[in-house]
């Protein structure tokens, strides 16, 4: 009897426990706007536009791809106790395009790359893909979907519109030095070097922005198949053009990248793996390249060192 009165209270203060902070952080959120986002890259421009009167979600974290992302009944939860919500757009989410369709109907809801000038977006090669939705990858352009995101906290919180577009010059501002250093260390590569081999086809954006060639070996979508005729041409080419370094991507399996590879040595041409880069997703919380502006100077220093 006494061993099951001891769990009764266990399990009691257990309850107890978790709605009490449930209720310190609802409490923590009291007079903040609750936004809810796919990607960690729009996480991140959302918390510094947002400052202080924001509490930010991010569904997607390191290491997850959003082309094959499902949601999950916690998604669900947190997208339908959102204020506003942020994603992507053009197919990016493309596993989750109902589920914020649905939402959208309720609460506002933002497809921020949708908002930028077409004919400043690359095209797609067929597939489900009218446009490449990697945007993020070319500042300038990932400034035009930021705007959604200042304009959209100022349509759910007017009041404080003067605070949100101080905060969005300030990142701003912030985006286009990063964009300065990002094109003077990318003019130090040869031009004979400036090739980018990944994983799949996420970095046609930065290879504009920087007049570098990108191959990949799927394409905009890791939900596009790629076979034996796909490696054995990149392995041809890396072979033909004396490219000695490829690089793989924190969010994608090796796989793919160790076969090309392989199949180079077989032809007596040595490649080496550059290092990681985060395409889809960004680092870990709390790290340099958890934020966008660490991750995107951690590629340009990774592919700096590696093909210089």
């Amino acid at each position: 009897m006494k061993k099951w009165i001891g769990l009764f209270l266990v399990i009691s203060l257990m309850f107890v426990s978790a709605c009490s902070k449930q209720t310190s952080n609802e409490e923590n959120n009291e007079g903040k706007i609750v936004v809810t986002t796919t990607i960690g890259q729009i996480a991140d421009a959302a918390k510094n536009i947002g400052g202080k009167k924001v509490v930010v979600n991010s569904l997607m974290g390191p290491g997850t791809d959003p082309h094959l992302y499902k949601a999950t009944q916690g998604d669900i939860a947190k997208l339908e106790k959102a204020d506003i919500i942020f994603y992507s757009g053009l197919h990016l989410e493309g596993k989750m395009l109902d589920v914020l369709e649905r939402i959208n109907k309720t609460k506002p809801t933002y497809a921020i790359a949708e908002a930028i000038d077409k004919e400043s977006l690359l095209s797609a090669n067929g597939g489900s893909y009218a446009y490449d939705p990697h945007v993020w990858f070319d500042i300038n352009l990932w400034k035009q979907a930021l705007e959604e995101v200042k304009l959209g906290l100022i349509e759910v919180d007017p009041d404080n519109k003067a605070y949100y577009e101080e905060n969005a010059e300030e990142y701003f501002a912030k985006l286009d030095e990063l964009h300065a250093y990002a094109a003077e260390e990318m003019e130090r590569v040869p031009n004979e070097q400036r090739v980018l081999v990944t994983a799949h086809d996420a970095f046609g954006y930065f290879g504009r922005a920087f007049d570098m060639e990108v191959m990949g070996l799927q394409g905009l979508s890791t939900d596009s198949e790629y076979g034996l005729g796909d490696v054995q041409k990149l392995v041809d080419t890396l072979v033909k053009r004396n490219i000695k370094a490829v690089f793989v991507e924190s969010s994608i399996s090796e796989r793919s990248i160790n076969a090309v590879i392989e199949g180079a040595k077989k032809k007596g041409h040595d490649v080496k793996i550059g290092g990681e880069l985060f395409s889809d997703a960004m680092g870990e919380d709390g790290s340099e390249e958890g934020t966008y502006i660490g991750m995107y100077k951690h590629n340009v220093k990774t592919i700096l060192e590696a093909i210089k």
